[in-house]
């Protein structure tokens, strides 16, 4: 052997100090320095990499290895200091295991991130190959770093609304800003500029009680959406599970406290706060994609591999977190736990939530480790917790079957509801969907407010885009127009995309009031797309998940309040009121559909002639007319603490048909009059005829309406007529 083939001696570096405990994972400020912990099974040796301001690094040696953690306490480190680490050990990429110390990785439980990605074929940890020798090439300078971060804690004032007055409204922390004009141009795009007093006074205004914030973990473009001159913008790529998003700070570095101070301002003006987060999968994409921070560590315990070391991929995203390895179990907890007591957020929704209840990817058990840990800690256990129930594979999906105390996004909500009013259905599954979904949530555990009802959200079309678009247009998404679903039971009223017929424009605004309407009056938890109220479009595109790079964030598919619907504002805030008024749109049980304690039933189905429906009526596919008399006495018009509501009985008409006569119907026990409170045709929801009519009167109808009766001279109608007046139209 030649001496020039000899390898070089490794340098000698600098050793931490030993502790004893393993635990907790990450960076802990001391008084004297800072412990360093990060679960690194498969290295035999690990070193913590101190980056200074000019990106000069300096190795530590960790020198305990305790249950797969290496540990050490670093003396003279403290907050702000920035940091990696570099796993040595073995490379057997069959096994899963891809040590490569020339990869400098963030800490899987790092509280802040900094930097972004350079040189992305310099963060890959193989040669030529995901299978083949190790790369050499030094990653330092091209990858993210984490930063330590002190922890504040503090008590926090939470609103805490209970489940049956719930509404969510979803937004994404920088599109709904990035172009308010009430805002400080500095503060657009920001978590500062949501809590800006002219952006809580609209959702103050609009009588929503909970804001879903698209995700805020700090994310990072994944690879095939890099490689097309892209960046992603809805942030379902993680990069980090503890740190937020610093391109949504207004000052960089300091967007903890900024994050901090947003969820304060929101509490105070009674506002929950609800995360989306996304545990199913990571921004290192599969096997082929770039050694971030996970796999480097111990891909085996992380993700979900095969028996050659390739990922599984039920995520549709390249790799799947691994829900029954104690580590990944342990990250998520952890996790969800220090966003609870750090920031104070009062809940979270889980993306593909379906991934974390399939152990080693087999079906669904809604008794999963990662699921039962969530549920059964004291802290997550008290908050609000809703599952997106489902995955990117056909045996993924599993409406229902969550249990409690999970609440589940409803997507056959969404469906039943669109195709009722695209006239593509009779009235049998719209009936389930507005009464709380019981055929989809077991009464004998579960809630009609855990069915989660939606008619938009963050994928797929807009409101506006569903009644004037029958196909996607995702072309600006750069994948010719293969991404986003296919399947959006939505109409064009004649003219693809935008119109200046005034008649066109007409049947959509009314088709809009209507879907509206009947996301608002329907029993379970409604949740609005933000936007929706004022009429906002995207295009026709149904999957806005990303931008070219580059793009301000001002371009970066933002809400164009300057145009807002404010006739269409004053519509939702009236909706939301008449909810908030009328008890048994809100109901804490299933309907019963029969006699109770009281000696009524609590909700009769009727058709378009006023007679009770029958068994055959709920299977002609041809009937547009839907009447529920709903009686709002008795034990399901209880509030949370038991006590009894006041009397909201009445009737609620849904007609998705054209012009023709409706005859009002009733039950055989009630012979008095009902007052029209809400017509839907109307722009501003005000009935145009509020004079008291007798069950089994003829009402003539213009077109598709939603109308809602109370019974007339109770207290409930009195309360219900005041909420339609327009009030404030400014946004």
């Amino acid at each position: 052997m030649s001496p020039s083939s000899n390898p070089r001696p490794e340098p000698r570096h600098p050793v931490a100090d030993a502790d004893r405990s393993p635990y907790p994972l990450g960076a802990t400020p001391l008084d004297a320095g800072t412990r360093f912990a990060v679960h690194a099974p498969h290295a035999d040796r690990v070193q913590v990499c101190l980056i200074d301001d000019a990106g000069r690094e300096q190795r530590v040696d960790l020198p305990d290895h305790t249950f797969g953690v290496w540990h050490g306490t670093v003396p003279d480190v403290g907050a702000g200091q920035r940091y990696g680490y570099r796993a040595h050990g073995p490379w057997r990429p069959r096994d899963g295991v891809r040590t490569n110390p020339h990869k400098i990785l963030l800490d899987p439980w790092g509280r802040r991130l900094v930097g972004d990605i350079g040189d992305a074929t310099r963060l890959l940890a193989y040669d030529d190959e995901p299978f083949g020798a190790m790369s050499t090439v030094d990653s330092l300078g091209h990858t993210p770093l984490s930063v330590v971060t002190r922890s504040h804690g503090g008590e926090h004032r939470r609103p805490r609304t209970p489940w049956e007055d719930t509404v969510v409204y979803e937004l994404h922390v920088g599109s709904y800003t990035a172009r308010h004009p009430m805002v400080p141009p500095a503060l657009r795009g920001t978590y500062p500029g949501l809590a800006h007093p002219a952006v809580v006074d609209h959702l103050v205004g609009l009588g929503v009680t909970a804001v879903e914030l698209l995700p805020v973990h700090a994310f990072l473009t994944e690879p095939p959406v890099r490689a097309r001159g892209m960046r992603n913008h809805w942030g379902y790529s993680t990069a980090s599970f503890f740190a937020p998003h610093p391109g949504f700070a207004s000052a960089p570095g300091n967007e903890l406290a900024e994050f901090r101070a947003m969820v304060r301002t929101l509490h105070d003006a009674g506002l929950e706060v609800i995360l989306d987060v996304v545990y199913n999968h990571t921004c290192e994409w599969s096997v082929a994609g770039p050694s971030v921070s996970w796999r480097g560590l111990d891909a085996p315990g992380y993700y979900l591999l095969d028996d050659d070391g390739t990922d599984v991929d039920l995520t549709g995203c390249g790799n799947t977190v691994d829900a029954t390895s104690p580590v990944a179990v342990r990250m998520v907890c952890d996790s969800l736990r220090y966003w609870a007591s750090e920031t104070g957020v009062d809940g979270f929704r889980f993306d593909l939530a379906a991934v974390l209840g399939r152990p080693r990817g087999d079906s669904f058990d809604p008794r999963a480790a990662a699921l039962t840990a969530i549920t059964t800690d004291p802290l997550l256990s008290e908050l609000k917790l809703i599952a997106e129930p489902w995955d990117a594979t056909a045996s993924g999906w599993s409406l229902g079957r969550f249990g409690a105390p999970w609440s589940e996004w409803n997507d056959r909500y969404r469906d039943a509801v669109r195709r009722f009013w695209a006239q593509r259905s009779g009235i049998g599954e719209i009936a389930s969907r507005l009464t709380g979904s019981e055929d989809l949530f077991s009464r004998g555990d579960r809630q009609p407010w855990m069915s989660v009802n939606y008619i938009t959200a963050h994928d797929g079309f807009t409101v506006a885009d569903a009644v004037s678009y029958e196909h996607k247009h995702n072309d600006a998404n750069g994948e010719d127009g293969r991404d986003g679903t296919d399947h959006n039971e939505s109409v064009n009223h004649g003219v693809e995309g935008p119109s200046d017929d005034p008649v066109v424009i007409a049947a959509r605004a009314r088709h809009t009031r209507a879907l509206l309407a009947t996301l608002l009056l329907s029993t379970g938890t409604p949740m609005l797309l933000a936007g929706d109220e004022f009429g906002h479009g995207q295009g026709g595109n149904n999957n806005a998940y990303c931008v070219p790079a580059g793009t301000r964030r001002e371009d970066a598919w933002p809400l164009m309040w300057e145009g807002a619907d404010t006739e269409l504002v004053a519509y939702v805030r009236a909706l939301v009121r008449l909810r908030r008024v009328v008890p048994v749109l809100r109901q804490r049980r299933f309907f019963d559909g029969r006699a109770r304690t009281v000696g009524y039933p609590d909700l009769v189905w009727f058709g378009q002639d006023g007679r009770e429906l029958q068994v055959d009526d709920w299977h002609d596919d041809t009937r547009r007319t839907l009447q529920a008399w709903v009686n709002g006495t008795g034990p399901g018009g209880v509030t949370g603490e038991g006590r009894s509501l006041p009397d909201s009985s009445g009737l609620i008409v849904l007609h998705s048909g054209d012009a023709g006569d409706v005859t009002l119907a009733g039950p055989e026990w009630y012979g008095g009059a009902i007052r029209c409170t809400f017509d839907s045709s109307a722009s501003d929801g005000r009935p145009s005829d509020t004079t008291p009519k007798r069950v089994g009167s003829v009402c003539t109808l213009t077109g598709p309406t939603v109308l809602v009766f109370s019974i007339a001279g109770s207290g409930q109608d009195t309360a219900a007529t005041t909420v339609t007046d327009p009030g404030a139209t400014s946004v």
